[in-house]
């Protein structure tokens, strides 16, 4: 027994001295691969929206939820119903976040893609709840004028590509120096 524990009490020295001059410890605990949760992409369209309205709707919902839910939202490879937006939008005004309903908008127009789809699909969202936005006294971006950079100076040579100067409905040729 004595000389076992002398083996042990070796051992333990051993681990320190190696652990004292710099070596990595080594993890004893494996990690566990948690894959995504994707249970809500099997949903129906229709349990989808509801799901999100019935969220954004509940009356205790707070700043942080609100945050959450429009999180978890953008996370999905879908461009959200307008009755969603509304219930979103709603949401964020009654918790008074009136710069998360900017955003929200904003996020909505970067997940349309391109121009073409952004001018056919966000146009058609902002058309299907300008009476939300009206009634909750809530502008969207390009009425804040915040669908354009405030310090767009492109460098025509070096890095600026032709379709962002489209993008931007600006001429390329005005910007060289």
């Amino acid at each position: 027994q004595n000389s076992l524990f002398k083996m042990a009490s070796l051992a333990v020295r051993a681990a320190r001295s190696i652990v004292s001059q710099g070596a990595r410890q080594l993890s004893t605990t494996s990690q566990l691969n948690h894959a995504k949760d994707d249970i809500m992409e099997k949903w129906a369209p229709e349990k989808f929206d509801k799901h999100f309205i019935d969220y954004f709707n509940r009356p205790e919902i707070d700043g942080w939820e609100v945050r959450k839910a429009l999180t978890e939202l953008h996370d999905f490879d879908v461009i959200p119903d307008p009755k969603v937006v509304e219930a979103a939008l709603r949401a964020c005004r009654r918790v008074n976040d009136y710069s998360l309903t900017i955003r929200f908008l904003e996020a909505i127009k970067i997940k349309c893609g391109g121009k073409k789809n952004r001018e056919l699909v966000y146009g058609y969202i902002i058309k299907e709840v300008k009476p939300v936005l009206d009634e909750l006294g809530i502008n969207t971006p390009e009425e804040l004028g915040m669908d354009k950079p405030e310090l767009f100076i492109p460098q025509p040579e070096y890095w600026w590509e032709k379709k962002w100067y489209d993008d931007y409905n600006m001429d390329k040729k005005v910007f060289q120096y």
